[in-house]
This record gives structure tokens, sequence and C-alpha cells, in this order.
């Protein structure tokens, strides 16, 4: 049909009648619950965003550990108002700020761990601090996305249920941790209350931002970890490099060692190793705290000593011991007159993509359409970095990530979030935990 001036008010009133249609079929699907529970959230989404505003504009770095405290002291109430028992476990023994963890308990649904946190990657000295409207759907913020947003939908999901009488019948824990930027050590401490958390809970759901997406959530993250390898040469004249007792000197080894890594694993899907600095010559010095280092070496002279420090990431405990295997091998074929070692630090662990998982994700899609927000697919974990629940992943039988608000350019200061993605994630958490309390038909492994 021609567009024209006659018929484009008919032609709008089709598109107005379509669009009608379609919301009507997405509530159809909805059982009288679930429609209160998502009139709730819309009635109270300002109360939202005046929230996340607050939290925003507290700079909560995870080195600042006053504003991280900040941030926990504003939630904690909301939390108990709900009915939670909220608390603020200190983090001086892991020498970070600490975590927020509110609990209710008791009820008949299974066990559920919400994973948020408090902190963000921007420190009071950067220029990056303050909530900035961009447009009528866009705010720039500092963690808007990378995860206050996230903390809010935790709250504002858990409130929605408290309000239609379902969260006193319900087993929720709640953890936000105040290092999940820049990790406190020892990991044993800094992640102890995840991993209490895991134990306890049969279902994580992560509020990250994911991929910014709300499109698609996290089935699987990869591990995020360290290695560093160290060689030693016989120092000499550069003119005797090669000749039986003097052999390659450091820097030919590391260069071996490097290249055989890229030969062999390179092409494993979901693995990747990232030498981030190499320092090299006769007399080097590395600074772990500061990430850098210094070297003297001359021209004529082979190299006595290297150091090259990377991370490492796998999609699973086995193919991290199998890269593992495979790097302690290569490390091993010395060069001539060479030796080198590699060491293996904590880190994240792997997020293993699960049949659990994937039904999780499948319950999480169906709530979606449901609600008339479309299909929710998984995310590539090639596009997506580290987060707290893999910290959980050892415990749960099912889990999903990335349940956060959507947005873009996370850890910089051109940080934004979609505000459109605010309710409408509240409501997928808030309708999703309804049908796990109630929905006999779905089977949770036993744990």
């Amino acid at each position: 049909m021609k567009l024209t001036h006659a018929n484009f008010g008919v032609f709008t009133k089709i598109i107005c009648l379509l669009v009608l249609f379609a919301s009507f079929q997405a509530n159809a699907q909805l059982d009288r619950t679930e429609k209160r529970l998502s009139s709730w959230v819309d009635e109270h989404n300002s109360e939202a965003l005046d929230l996340l505003k607050e939290l925003i504009n507290i700079n909560s770095g995870t080195m600042n550990f006053g504003g991280v405290r900040q941030v926990a002291d504003v939630l904690i109430p909301k939390f108990e108002a709900i009915g939670m028992d909220a608390s603020f476990i200190d983090g001086s023994s892991w020498n970070r700020a600490g975590h927020l963890v509110a609990k209710i308990e008791g009820g008949k649904g299974p066990k559920i761990l919400m994973i948020g946190h408090l902190d963000t990657v921007f420190e009071p000295d950067s220029p990056f601090q303050q909530w900035e409207q961009v447009d009528e759907n866009t705010i720039k913020g500092p963690g808007i996305a990378d995860m206050k947003g996230g903390d809010v939908i935790i709250l504002q999901s858990l409130a929605a249920l408290n309000e239609a009488g379902l969260l006193k019948d319900m087993n929720i824990w709640v953890v936000m941790t105040g290092d999940e930027e820049l990790s406190g050590r020892p990991l044993d401490l800094s992640k102890a209350e995840l991993k209490k958390a895991a134990e306890w809970a049969d279902i994580a759901l992560g509020f990250e931002n994911g991929d910014g997406n709300p499109k698609t959530a996290n089935v699987a993250r990869r591990s995020s970890s360290g290695w560093t390898l160290e060689v030693k040469g016989v120092p000499s004249h550069s003119s005797q490099i090669f000749k039986p007792n003097i052999g390659a000197g450091a820097i030919y080894e590391a260069s071996r060692i490097l290249y055989q890594f890229y030969e062999e694993l390179s092409r494993e899907a979901f693995l990747t190793f990232n030498p981030g600095n190499i320092v090299g010559g006769t007399d080097i010095s590395y600074n772990d705290k500061t990430n850098s280092g210094t070297a003297f070496g001359k021209t004529n002279v082979v190299a006595e000593s290297a150091i090259v420090n990377g991370d490492i990431r796998c999609i699973s405990e086995e193919q991290y011991k199998r890269a593992q295997e495979v790097m302690k091998r290569i490390v091993s074929e010395h060069l001539p007159q060479t030796e080198a070692t590699i060491t293996f630090s904590d880190g994240y662990p792997p997020f293993a993509p699960t049949d659990g998982n994937y039904e999780l994700l499948k319950q999480f899609s169906q709530v979606s359409q449901d609600l008339g927000f479309g299909e929710v697919t998984p995310v590539n974990p090639a596009d997506a970095g580290a987060a707290d629940i893999s910290f959980a992943a050892f415990g749960i039988k099912m889990g999903i990530d990335g349940m956060g608000m959507g947005g873009t350019q996370g850890h910089t200061v051109n940080e934004a979030g979609d505000l459109r993605t605010l309710p409408m994630q509240t409501k997928r958490a808030a309708v999703l935990m309804y049908r796990l309390l109630t929905d006999k038909s779905l089977s949770i492994p036993k744990k």
C-alpha cells in the first residue's frame, strides 16, 4: 500500500492496534501474581531511579573503603525493611572494605543466591564521579551498569516479591561483595562469604551486566588467573652466544617458550593466555604491586635473566589443568644452557556451562517472552569477563549471570546505562523467582 496523507491515519491506527495486541498477548501469558509483580515494578520505578542516582554519586572505588561501606549503609536498611536480615562483613583481614550479606530463610522454595557487588573501578582520583543525564533513556555514571544498576535490580525484585506476600516463603541469600573489581588477598578469605552461600544454595543468579545486552545472559564465564615465567641463561660476551658452554641466553629461551605456547594452544576454543609484560637483560627487577619492572642489558652481552607475566582464561577446570600441563612441558624443554620455571597464581575459577545452567536460561527466556521482552540467548563465553558467580559455581546446580542493567563502555569514563532496562530486568528477575518458587515441573538437580 502506498502511504499517502489520506491513509496515514488508518496506517497509524493499525500499528497502534498491533502494538496493543502484542502487549495483550504477552500479558495473557502472565498469571495474576505475575501481573501484580510487573505493575509494582512500574509503579516504583521512579524510586528505583532515585536510589540508583544516590548510589552512583557515592564514590565506591574498590580501595575507597569508606565509600564501599557507605553504599552498603544505604542498602542495608532497605533489605531490612522487606524482612531480611542484613549486615556488613568487615574485610580488614583481606585488605578490603567488606561485603553486604542479606538473608531470608525457612521458606518452602529452592535456595537462591543473588550476587552483586558494591565497588567500582573508579577511585576518588578518577575524573568520572557523578550521574549525568545524556538523553531520555541514557545515563552516564561510574558503575551504573557495572554494577550499581544490578544491585538496585536485586533489591527492587525482592521488594516486589515482598509486596506480593511471597518473600516470606522464600529462601534467599544476597551477597554483594566489596572487591569484585580488585579482589582482596588471600582469596580464601575474600571469597569466603560467596563460597559459604554457594554451599547453601541450589541456584545462583548473577546481576552483573554481562555483555551489556539485555537480550543475552551468561550460562558460562571463563576463568581469570595468572602465570609467571622466570628464565635464566649464562651471561657472556655476545660473540660467544650459541657456543656449547654459553648456549642461547635467557631472552631467546623466553621467546621460544612463548612462541610454543602460541603454536600449541592458541587454536583451542575458549582458551586464551596473554603475556602482558616481559623484562629481560643482564640485571632485572619486577614489582608485582605496580606491575612494572626495570632492565639493564647491553647488545654485546648475552642476557642472563628474563621474566614474563601473563594471564590465562579457560572455560572449565579440565581445560585449565590441560593447558597448565602443556605449558609446563614446553617450559621444561630448555634451549642449551638455559633453565626456566613457570608458576600459576590463583584467580577467578571458571563458571562452566552445564545442563542446569541452560535449563535455567530457558526458564528465564520464557519469562522474558511472557513479559513481552523477547527471547534471551546465551552470551558467547569468549565475549564475557570473569565475575563473582564463578566462585559459586562449585556448589550450585543451576546458575545464570548477566541479569543486570544494560549498558555500554564499562570500566571507562564513558560508562552509560540504558534506563529502559532497569524495570525490564527487575520484572524478569521477580517473575523468574516467583516461578522458581511455584513451578513444580522445574527439575533442580540434587546436590
